[in-house]
């Protein structure tokens, strides 16, 4: 069954996924594939009654990790839209973007510095990921 990671604890190796309104639990022993789960993740799960056996990334991960944003486009974000953090919100990067919107705000135009510089190091090449860990085409 295709099914989302809502949840992953590192520390307890244990998880939820959420499929058609359900949620099941899952011990990192039945995942299957080399990355470890994220909240997010879409995954391909099989359960017998009611309990998960197998669990693996699906979609993009199936063949590897396959580019899927620009680091151009991120990085021309950065430039120019940098202080409402919206670089950071097309690569995935909600919390970052958000944090780099309020700091803006509140202090009273920090948030560009940061999101200029930002800008800069993906364009260099500096920052070359993802939010869920695929390199910048």
């Amino acid at each position: 069954m295709l099914g989302r990671v809502d949840s992953f604890d590192p520390q307890t190796q244990t998880g939820v996924i959420s499929y058609q309104g359900e949620q099941f639990d899952f011990h990192a022993d039945q995942w299957t594939s080399e990355a470890q789960p994220k909240a997010g993740d879409d995954v391909d799960f099989d359960h017998e009654e009611g309990k998960v056996t197998d669990v693996g990334l699906v979609g993009a991960y199936l063949s590897g990790i396959q580019p899927v944003k620009s680091q151009k486009l991120a990085g021309i974000l950065g430039l120019v839209f940098g202080a409402i953090g919206l670089h950071r919100l097309y690569l995935g990067f909600w919390g970052l973007g958000i944090a780099q919107a309020v700091i803006t705000v509140v202090t009273g135009g920090f948030g560009v510095v940061w999101g200029f510089c930002e800008g800069v190091l993906i364009i260099t090449g500096h920052i070359t990921k993802d939010a869920k860990g695929r390199p910048l085409k």
